[in-house]
């Protein structure tokens, strides 16, 4: 049983290789309004998701174009040497999860009080190269 351990070490260790991502936690924007900025970018090759977020007027988009940049930097750190525009890099995975939940209170008439919920997110921003996913999609098939 542990060398399939290993076995499987070795694989996701292959895989992180060529995985080069950027995680956005505890993000103070509630996940349904950033999940709006996120769906624009999602599919979308770097240099024009970064156009979109810039001249997007949402709170999210300066948040995401930060996140954006920041994967890019890691995919730069894994391969030196490299032009981001000669790989064709795009967005492959954008996906928003809520985050914890501040609970306060709002005073209201009759002596009553309303909860109100100050929700986060968690932003996790996949890239990849065109390369990768047609080789990627032909191993599969």
């Amino acid at each position: 049983m542990g060398a399939r351990k290993k076995e499987m070490a070795d694989k996701l260790k292959e895989a992180k290789k060529t995985t080069y991502l950027a995680k956005l936690v505890d993000c103070p924007t509630s996940p349904r309004k950033m999940r709006l900025v996120a769906d624009l970018v999602r599919g979308v090759q770097v240099d024009k998701a970064l156009q979109i977020l810039k001249f997007n007027a949402k709170e999210a988009a300066p948040r995401l174009e930060k996140l954006l940049l920041s994967a890019i930097s890691n995919w730069q750190a894994k391969n030196e040497g490299q032009k981001v525009e000669d790989n064709n890099l795009f967005v492959k995975e954008i996906f928003v999860d809520s985050g914890r939940q501040m609970k306060r209170i709002r005073t209201a008439p009759q002596g009553r009080a309303h909860r109100i919920r100050k929700r986060s997110n968690h932003v996790t921003l996949i890239l990849a190269t065109k390369k990768e996913e047609t080789a990627n999609q032909t191993i599969t098939q």
